[in-house]
């Protein structure tokens, strides 16, 4: 045989690799597959009325903003520079040109697409939830807050700072106790004014491990007052039950979840005064006690009839408060796992901070840098969307066929965002079988090996103004609270 003529086998080995390629979709196609699947159209626009010379339409402008947000690059312009390329090799348009014509766009339009595009979130996440979607009959949605630093601009701190910075107790008795030791070092070190920040305040869904929704503000935001406001602008399944941290507690915010037809589960203790029907909170049935403050006993409001329960978490006693009284419907176990599970929101505010480099903000403008982390976290969450899908996806690859569908819990962030960087380097390329975007983002999983030592950091400062939670305050009912109490119900029940 000569040496330029191919056997037989090897010329049907290259037809066969050929037909193959034919079938491979680029890095391109995935991208746009995954995200014709999460917007498959712009009726969800169909409302909105622009102006009339504004030629961009609503779908491309948002996925500019998801690519320019999914960027490596540290520069804003950069970053907007990598996402127009990427806009116009994925879509074959760009629907603006200049950064300073995009930021304009999104500074008049984010709020609107954002409220627009968590429902549409949360439709996506129904959809691929399946068994996670519910854990032991509730839709389990976790809050929590947290703060990223913006630049110290003029419009950053008039935006973002605190009007009454350091007149608060803590910052007056720090002042006292260091005031000889500030007279010796505070010439040469001279106290700078305060760095601005911005607040986060968000909901997350625990079975999922995946944003729901969230609002920003200033560094001194309020964020019950934050959650109040999502709980009764928002929409929640059937079952959802709310899980928060010591901070969120108050007859105000339990109401206004309660008013939804909705319920919560909290952690309380020495900042909460409870109210009992007898002597001792052991002695009572199922440990229903009553949240009742003067206020609104004058007020001739009714108490909120809450459940109690001491656990034991790890070398912690903590004491759980919720608004479901059936011990069959919510039993102290499911109690301890769920509670358990909402730390995972503080994972993710790493993610945002650590994996996408949002701890410290970029844009020098306020209302720049709203958008900048508005579309920071829709992004995060589009991204993880994309990962659970394929992961819990039934069409595996070969590979991998035999192996069960993963736990949210083990899905990774920053290997989710490498694999989408990498499609988005290469998106003409057409990957080996095994290699393609949807089988990164199916691998895309934290890793499996046990760990012989905490990961905690051995020069870990103690912080001063963190103490015991202690144990909430309950005392039993007066006579006149008790008769006042059976008016009130009277009265309900007239």
């Amino acid at each position: 045989m000569s040496q330029g003529k191919r056997s037989p086998r090897k010329r049907a080995e290259k037809r066969e690799q050929q037909r193959g390629n034919s079938h491979r979709t680029t890095n391109k196609e995935s991208l746009a597959a995954l995200l014709e699947w999460f917007l498959p159209n712009d009726d969800i626009f169909a409302k909105l009325k622009f102006h009339g010379n504004t030629r961009w339409l609503p779908g491309s402008l948002l996925c500019l903003a998801l690519y320019w947000s999914w960027s490596e690059s540290r520069n804003l312009t950069d970053a907007f520079t990598e996402a127009l390329g990427y806009c116009r090799t994925i879509s074959a348009c760009s629907p603006l040109s200049t950064y300073q014509g995009f930021m304009g766009a999104m500074v008049r339009w984010s709020p609107t697409f954002i409220n627009l595009l968590c429902p549409l979130l949360h439709e996506r996440m129904r959809e691929i939830g399946g068994k996670f979607w519910q854990i032991d009959g509730w839709v389990p949605i976790a809050f929590d807050g947290s703060r990223s630093t913006a630049p110290r601009t003029k419009s950053n701190e008039d935006a973002f700072c605190a009007a009454n910075y350091g007149k608060g107790k803590t910052a007056r008795y720090r002042k006292k106790k260091s005031k000889g030791m500030r007279r010796k070092k505070n010439q040469k070190n001279k106290a700078q004014p305060q760095q601005p920040q911005a607040w986060i305040t968000m909901m997350w869904h625990m079975g999922l491990r995946l944003p729901w929704m969230w609002r920003l503000g200033p560094s001194n935001s309020s964020e019950r007052a934050h959650v109040m406001e999502m709980v009764s602008a928002g929409k929640f399944p059937k079952n959802t039950l709310f899980c928060g941290d010591a901070g969120f507690v108050g007859y105000p915010l339990w109401c206004a979840i309660l008013r939804r037809g909705t319920h919560f589960l909290v952690r309380v203790g020495a900042n909460v005064s409870l109210l009992t029907e007898s002597v001792d909170y052991c002695l009572q049935k199922d440990g229903i006690v009553l949240c009742w403050p003067k206020a609104m006993m004058r007020a001739n409001q009714p108490p909120l009839r809450l459940r109690l329960v001491k656990a034991r978490i790890g070398k912690t006693t903590v004491w759980l408060l919720t608004s479901v009284l059936d011990p069959d419907d919510l039993t102290p176990q499911q109690m301890i796992k769920l509670y358990k599970m909402r730390w995972g929101i503080e994972v993710e505010f790493r993610g945002l901070k650590q994996t996408l480099d949002r701890a410290t903000l970029r844009c020098r403008n306020d209302q720049r840098l709203l958008v900048e982390l508005n579309w920071s976290i829709m992004a995060m969450a589009v991204a993880e969307l994309f990962a659970l899908k394929e992961q819990l996806s039934n069409k595996r690859s070969s590979s991998i066929k035999d192996q069960k569908p993963p736990d949210p819990v083990k899905r990774s962030l920053a290997n989710t965002m490498r694999a989408i960087r990498y499609c988005l380097r290469n998106l003409n390329e057409v990957p080996p079988p095994g290699q393609d975007l949807a089988a990164r983002l199916r691998l895309a999983v934290t890793d499996s090996y046990l760990r012989n030592a905490p990961k905690r950091a051995r020069y870990r400062p103690p912080n001063p103004d963190k103490k015991p939670l202690g144990d909430p305050q309950l005392r039993k009912l007066t006579a006149a609270e008790k008769k006042k109490l059976g008016e009130l119900t009277e009265k309900l029940a007239a």
